[in-house]
């Protein structure tokens, strides 16, 4: 089954707990900490894969998620690390968070994203020894891993995208020409999902081609097929717009293809394309010249355009000569568009040192990358551990702006935005 759109939950592991122990061992008194670290949690890491063509895999399986790091224990013994978890996805996959931003692009074969980090492993009360502390009582928490919500949609990738209005000859173009094997039948819509096919031209040329199934008036606002498939035609280089030679308006069935193209979500009316009628065996030549001159009214100028049957075969090698020039002029501007004209600026980045202050009901509420991460380690309701964090917030400047802005003994600290932990000042 064909599936191109899918919607999942991602755990990356939580990192394991550091270990709070002394050693025990006879004739050693007073052996000091040797609590060990907890292990890291694992990544949740997708990879674009040629082998896939769909994202059916993800139909039934909506939870991706990484092992937990293990915790760390005595005699200093490091927990386990958790496992990564290596997800294949379909070369041309766009990873997408809830609100719709492009997380990731896989668009190359072998190409990899992590999507989700898994947690840090907590230190152990080993961890924290010196010479001024000889018996740390404090051992971290660890760190919990991503979790998102994602969308995977897959955007074929193909040097030419074949459109055209329902019955126009695009899947029985696709099987006499590659080694596709589409369904095809006298009947609209016979083609329900996108189809792919190599084309060999010569020892040197061969084209991607894709059968995108057919649209009609409507489609970009959902109807028929609705966009389902418009996005497939997003990565193509250039289109092949066919029309039935038979269509009683020839030139209303290209404009009605143009139109559904111009009002998608991306403007792909204005790709490279080669127009060609289709099913002219047996028509007569002065019928077919004056359909083509009709045709021709509607185009844009160096539109290229022409006519050819399937069944016979007859026009098909000028057809795929002028796809593979196409094509290679395509490539050629997507080359110059991908080159800076400009060095890009890069601007002040936040941070991760960098916290905030805001007064709440409670007392008040601190933020920031850094000092976020402190305190989902630190064991709150420990009194060591809590220490810990107020040295930590003294060390960074974060007391004296407290008490700059009013903050008064016994007064409520939140952590976090939502919560990680609140602390006595």
């Amino acid at each position: 089954m064909f599936v191109d759109r899918v919607e999942v939950k991602v755990k990356a592991g939580d990192g394991g707990h550091g270990a709070l122990s002394f050693r025990h061992e006879k004739f050693k008194a007073r052996g000091g900490p040797d609590g060990g670290d907890g292990g890291h949690g694992g990544n949740v890491i997708l990879l674009a894969s040629r082998n896939q063509n769909t994202l059916a895999a993800f139909r039934y399986k909506k939870l991706l998620q990484a092992k937990n790091g293990q915790p760390g224990s005595k005699r200093r013994r490091h927990g386990k690390n958790g496992e990564d978890l290596r997800v294949d996805v379909p070369v041309g996959t766009q990873i997408l968070n809830r609100d719709g931003e492009v997380l990731a692009d896989l668009t190359e074969d072998g190409q990899t994203f992590v999507l989700a980090e898994g947690g840090l492993g907590g230190f152990g009360n080993a961890h924290f020894t010196s010479s001024t502390r000889q018996a740390p009582r404090i051992a971290e928490n660890g760190e919990t891993g991503d979790e998102l919500d994602a969308v995977f949609e897959l955007k074929m990738i193909a040097d030419v995208g074949i459109i055209g209005l329902p019955n126009a000859g695009k899947s029985t173009l696709l099987s006499v020409i590659s080694n596709a094997k589409p369904d095809i039948a006298d009947y609209p819509f016979t083609t329900l999902v996108p189809n792919l096919g190599v084309v060999d031209i010569d020892k040197r040329n061969s084209l991607l081609m894709a059968d995108i199934p057919g649209l009609i008036e409507g489609a970009s606002q959902g109807k028929g097929l609705g966009d389902d498939f418009l996005r497939h035609v997003e990565r193509t280089s250039t289109l092949l717009h066919l029309i039935d030679v038979y269509n009683e308006d020839i030139a209303a069935a290209y404009k009605t293809i143009i139109k559904e193209l111009a009002e998608y979500k991306v403007d792909l009316s204005k790709k490279p394309e080669v127009v060609a009628l289709t099913k002219i065996e047996g028509l007569p030549d002065k019928e077919l010249q004056a359909k083509l001159k009709i045709l021709r009214k509607a185009l844009p100028k160096d539109t290229p355009l022409l006519a050819f049957s399937s069944v016979s075969r007859e026009g098909l090698d000028e057809l795929l000569r002028i796809l593979v020039k196409r094509v290679e002029q395509a490539r050629k501007q997507a080359q110059r568009r991908k080159r800076p004209k400009t060095i890009p600026v890069i601007g002040i980045r936040e941070s991760d040192d960098d916290w905030r202050i805001q007064k709440s009901a409670s007392g008040f509420l601190v933020t920031g990358k850094k000092i976020e991460r402190f305190a989902t380690r630190t064991r709150f309701g420990d009194q060591a551990a809590e220490d810990r964090l107020r040295d930590i917030l003294r060390r960074q400047g974060i007391v004296r702006e407290l008490q700059r802005l009013g903050a008064e003994a016994g007064q409520i600290i939140t952590i976090g935005n939502p919560s990680i932990g609140d602390i006595e000042f």
